[in-house]
């Protein structure tokens, strides 16, 4: 329908010889093109503040000692040489020996001493004072006045 609108607009203005002519016909073409623009709003704001709180805490860290038990063993066995101190699991082993006259001067191998570590551990609960920063958000709504602001608060207290 919308062709035989446009005849009847052509047919009254051009003529008929034209029309016929519709192949070399011009048609214009429109285009719009559409432009973005963009602009700073604002829409509130955003106050934050940060306090420096003390607290007591307790702090229970574990003591490790080691104590040395000794045990003495005794031998009063003769020997020929003198035996090296040695090791038998966690038994460190220290020959003691002492010359005795007997007709005649030998080795005898009187006790030995068993060295052994044990390890207990105690606990000795103490309390300290640690800090913690601890942070305060607050909204500002637009349009509010900015000699409202708050003063900043001195960090080196």
């Amino acid at each position: 329908m919308a062709s035989k609108a446009v005849n009847k607009t052509r047919t009254g203005t051009r003529g008929v010889s034209e029309m016929k002519n519709a192949e070399s016909a011009v048609i214009p073409v429109i285009q719009e093109q559409a432009t973005v623009t963009k602009r700073i709003v604002e829409t509130g704001r955003v106050r934050i503040s940060k306090h420096l709180r003390e607290y007591d805490e307790i702090v229970d860290v574990p003591h490790l000692h080691e104590e040395v038990k000794i045990d003495r063993v005794p031998i009063d066995q003769v020997i020929e040489t003198a035996p090296a101190v040695r090791t038998e699991g966690d038994v460190t082993i220290i020959p003691v020996i002492e010359e005795r006259y007997v007709l005649e001067k030998r080795l005898v191998l009187v006790e030995e001493l068993h060295v052994r570590k044990e390890k207990r551990e105690s606990h000795h609960p103490q309390t300290v004072k640690v800090m913690k920063e601890e942070v305060e958000i607050k909204r500002i709504p637009p349009g509010e006045d900015r000699q409202q602001r708050q003063p900043r608060a001195d960090p080196r207290r």
